[in-house]
């Protein structure tokens, strides 16, 4: 019997093969530690700079430089890891000839994305081009974008209930399911795509995020993308969130009876600039208050503060979004954004403790005006209310459940 003789398909996939093993054969084998060569390299480079208040512990110093702890770090290079090292190289090799590892193009993303220097300035630290800080940092945005996805998400309804006792907890405030606000990046354009929507009030180009945080300043829900021009009031109105309250499927969980028999439902609080609707609820104007106005506002501010210095914090760790973006493309911006969250939100999942000294000293916002505006839903007016009435009278029973 003559032997088989062998398809040009099965052909191909031998030859397929070979090339897949030829690729595969120029990456190292990735340690599941931390290297101690890039690590130690670099802290003996940048841990004496001129100007830097660099702490002498190394592992303070290590949080310095990248916002998380070296045990935070290592859990972020698993969720990458996978992507990092399946993808041909392409050139990423330092100075001394050799392949980047894993860990050190993390770090190398990380202290972009944390600094905001530039891509030469990044370069030089860890002795790698522009090119290089480029393209591992776009490929790290790229692999935790799709692997961190479950970092950010609505909560479930028993999560939700914690979230809730919590709010009352802190801030007396029953059936609170978060805080909402939003915050402007500021970016230059080139004159072909410069417009008046992207123009903000304050004459920035600016591109929009808005964010609704928990008790610990943990994102929930972010949209962004959105130009820079637009109210936050019109912006709320665009997003999948807004949609998704007004056909009842969002903040439709338990609700909350009073001792006389009044309902609260699930809502969220926010400052001026949003609307008062049934299930976002803003501060009563300033003028000619009561005092069960003032004791709800007093409340109200506490809470809504949450999501304040949840950007101050998110801006001040990841410095790249409290700095003037020189020319960046629009259509990867927003990814750039979402990992910063992202990476906000891992260090709280992993229990590392956010550093306090980075966050803005002032508002996320400075300088630009606060909003304000006039669209008062009767329901959200009666659900504020309750509430007010309920605060001022001291809690007389404790509501049922």
């Amino acid at each position: 019997m003559a032997p088989h003789k062998k398809s040009k398909k099965s052909k191909r996939e031998l030859k397929k093969l070979k090339k897949r093993k030829n690729v595969n054969g120029v990456v190292p084998v990735e340690p599941k530690t931390i290297e101690s060569d890039w690590w130690d390299a670099f802290w003996h480079k940048n841990s004496s700079t001129q100007g830097c208040l660099v702490p002498n512990d190394e592992a303070e110093g290590f949080k310095y430089f990248f916002r998380v702890s070296k045990k935070t770090f290592g859990y972020i290079c698993s969720l990458v890891r996978e992507d990092l090292i399946s993808r041909p190289p392409s050139g990423l090799i330092n100075i001394e000839g050799r392949l980047l590892s894993v860990e050190k193009q993390v770090a190398i993303a990380l202290r972009r994305l944390a600094s905001g220097e530039s891509q030469v300035s990044v370069g030089a630290a860890f002795g790698v081009g522009q090119s290089t800080v480029s393209q591992v940092t776009w490929r790290f945005i790229e692999a935790l974008e799709e692997r961190a996805k479950h970092h950010l998400k609505w909560p479930d309804s028993n999560r939700m209930e914690e979230i809730k006792s919590k709010f009352e907890a802190f801030f007396g405030l029953l059936n609170c399911c978060g805080a909402i606000d939003a915050t402007h990046i500021i970016m230059t354009l080139p004159a072909v795509q410069t417009s008046d929507d992207w123009c903000d009030p304050e004459n920035n180009y600016s591109m929009l995020l808005q964010g609704i945080v928990d008790h610990e300043m943990r994102f929930l829900d972010i949209v962004t993308g959105w130009p820079g021009g637009m109210t936050v009031s019109r912006l709320l109105k665009c997003t999948g969130f807004f949609k998704l309250c007004e056909g009842g499927e969002r903040l439709n969980g338990n609700v909350r009876t009073l001792s006389g028999g009044e309902e609260i439902r699930e809502f969220i609080v926010g400052g001026g600039g949003y609307p008062l609707l049934p299930w976002l609820l803003t501060p009563y104007e300033t003028d000619g208050l009561s005092a069960s106005m003032s004791t709800f506002n007093a409340m109200h501010e506490a809470a809504r503060l949450l999501a304040v210095r949840a950007f101050s914090q998110v801006k001040g760790s990841w410095r790249i979004l409290n700095k003037v973006m020189w020319r960046p493309d629009k259509r990867k911006l927003p990814s750039i954004i979402l990992v910063c969250c992202l990476l906000h939100n891992i260090i709280i999942d992993c229990g590392d403790n956010l550093l306090q000294d980075v966050a803005l000293s002032g508002h996320h916002d400075s300088g630009y005006g606060e909003q304000f505006c006039k669209q008062a839903d009767p329901l959200g007016r009666t659900l504020r209310e309750k509430l007010a009435k309920y605060f001022h009278h001291g809690k007389e029973k404790a509501p049922s459940k």
